[in-house]
């Protein structure tokens, strides 16, 4: 059996998707079965799930990359790198709200761990689509 070299940091780095998240991809079939149609990666900026019809934008926030106040954690190593970075997206993910927003948008964000949890308890994720308007 041959032996493979173990991966450099940058190579597990270059593997970490942007898009089609596994978080992502399940939380929009959930939403094809409870019979929403929805837009992914619709317009500028970027949005997660979108219902243009109803001017409604879905930001799904990873835990770590976004920072979430309950999981995101900053790594021990190279913090010098990772504060100003992580620091970075929030700033980009406050910005891009706000231009939703000035173009007619209402904006969701949800952390990774409340889609997880969503996904496993169906009247909550019911709960916050009514909330959103997208359910009656």
């Amino acid at each position: 059996m041959k032996k493979h070299r173990p991966l450099t940091r940058s190579e597990i780095m270059a593997r970490i998707r942007a898009k089609d998240t596994a978080m992502e991809v399940s939380f929009r079939r959930t939403l094809w079965r409870l019979g929403l149609r929805f837009r992914k990666h619709y317009g500028r900026p970027s949005i997660d799930v979108a219902f243009p019809g109803r001017r409604v934008a879905i930001m799904l926030d990873g835990c770590f990359w976004h920072g979430c106040p309950k999981h995101g954690t900053i790594p021990k190593t190279r913090r010098e790198y990772w504060m100003p970075k992580l620091k970075r997206n929030k700033e980009r993910d406050g910005l891009q709200t706000k231009i939703l927003q000035q173009q007619g948008w209402r904006v969701q964000r949800i952390w990774e761990c409340e889609v997880k949890r969503m996904l496993k308890n169906e009247g909550e994720l019911r709960a916050f689509l009514e909330q959103s308007g997208l359910l009656q």
